[in-house]
């Protein structure tokens, strides 16, 4: 019940007051909320290490710039962090504050900074000087950005090789429009491209280029692919009714909140973030019925709570701890986990939203067998030229702890080839 009433509390509060925004006085009552801790928990429980304490404290001194430099230092991707990060989970759950009254709202404080250093054109971040060193990265997704501005600050050379017409990876051809808007997507890019990283599109290494030649040309190389390969539930092989969460978002986001081809009565498979962008999505296109059936209980969902918050504000029927047995044609039944029950449903579409995983076969490298996620030591492959790191790396997949794999895999290369950081 706990559960169920936070969730609540976030649909008719904070998730509201995000989509609106802060403005400099509303902004200077939350940061005043701050207790100053001296330890900072809020600080150390942020997996990029956004400093969410020094940043705060900036915006109470009127300081955005400072502020901003905070976030940047830290975390290329700030602005868009500040959008899908579950806050709820890191920084804002280990927030003094939120055994008093509640959290302070850490992502919405980010959120406007960010704003703001867009609106001002603030040029935070600078290219160091040239080493003499180059990286090739493949995959533009925030493991790959990140990674991409940590080396140019460290005076490298960086090339990304990104197989689709714009970077981004999933926070472009994913992640809904409501919850990041392509603009800020576009801006975060920018920026790094104006840091000095060259981006290649259209270019599938495996297939236009091999990891042989990119070896060749750079002094390391860092697999920053992603899990872009859809999971199926081989129950659903060859259903005509199904379609993935990965496809269904893209189409999504590429028709701009066009798509004519949705029925009045939807189901969707799964129960992370994934699913809840698809179910909100799909209520935000004018479906009438939508309903997500999740293997989890509440009391171990994996969504965030403020997505899960969005999606029943929306009028989403969830639910949860079910699984599903059997499938013929638009008819699916599920079993319960815990009780002797079962259930079917009819649909006119259905989506899978059961996860993803690395197709990195063209590459062929070695990721111990091909094992993914891969548990790298230091983000090392056998190649000694060639890193993993993001999503195919063991660990969170959050764009937030996915942030700080791009600037570890970075500090492991400078210090394997003897860059500033060399001890």
């Amino acid at each position: 019940m706990l559960f169920i009433k936070e969730v609540m509390k976030l649909a008719s509060s904070s998730y509201t007051k995000e989509d609106q925004g802060y403005t400099m006085s509303t902004v200077m009552q939350e940061a005043a909320r701050c207790l100053l801790c001296e330890d900072a928990p809020c600080s150390q429980a942020c997996p990029a290490h956004t400093n969410p304490a020094k940043f705060i404290r900036s915006v109470r001194f009127r300081n955005v710039k400072g502020a901003a430099e905070t976030i940047r230092e830290n975390n290329a991707l700030g602005a868009i962090c500040a959008r899908v990060c579950p806050t709820e989970r890191y920084c804002e759950s280990a927030c003094t504050r939120a055994k008093i009254d509640g959290p302070i709202d850490i992502a919405g404080i980010q959120r406007y900074v960010t704003d703001m250093e867009r609106k001002e054109n603030m040029q935070i971040l600078h290219a160091g000087k040239p080493n003499g060193l180059s990286v090739a990265i493949i995959g533009s997704g925030p493991a790959g950005l990140q990674a991409a501005t940590t080396l140019l600050q460290k005076g490298y050379a960086v090339d990304i090789y990104e197989k689709a017409p714009k970077a981004g990876g999933y926070l472009t051809y994913g992640i809904p429009e409501y919850r990041l808007p392509e603009t800020i997507v576009d801006y975060e890019v920018q920026r790094i491209v104006n840091l000095g990283a060259k981006i290649h599109y259209n270019q599938a290494i495996g297939k236009d280029l091999s990891i042989d030649e990119l070896k060749q040309g750079h002094d390391a190389v860092i697999v920053a692919v992603g899990l872009a390969k859809v999971k199926m539930l081989p129950m659903f092989e060859h259903n005509i009714c199904k379609e993935s969460a990965i496809s269904f978002l893209a189409r999504a986001k590429e028709s701009r909140g066009e798509l004519s081809d949705l029925p009045e009565n939807v189901l969707v498979i799964g129960g992370g973030d994934v699913a809840m962008d698809v179910v909100t999505t799909l209520k935000r296109l004018g479906v009438n019925h939508v309903t997500d059936v999740v293997y989890e209980e509440f009391k171990e969902f994996k969504a965030s709570k403020k997505e899960l918050a969005g999606a029943q504000a929306q009028g989403v029927t969830i639910v949860d701890g079910y699984v599903p047995t059997s499938v013929r044609q638009n008819k699916v039944t599920f079993k319960a986990r815990n009780i002797d029950s079962e259930m079917t449903i009819k649909a006119d579409k259905i989506i899978l939203a059961v996860g993803q995983q690395a197709d990195t076969a063209d590459l062929k490298i070695d990721l111990q067998h091909n094992e993914v996620p891969f548990r790298a030591a230091k983000y090392r492959t056998p190649d000694p030229k060639v890193f993993a790191t993001g999503d195919i790396v063991a660990g969170d997949q959050t764009v937030v702890y996915t942030v700080q794999k791009g600037k570890e895999v970075a500090e492991e290369i400078d210090r394997v080839l003897g860059g500033s950081s060399n001890d």
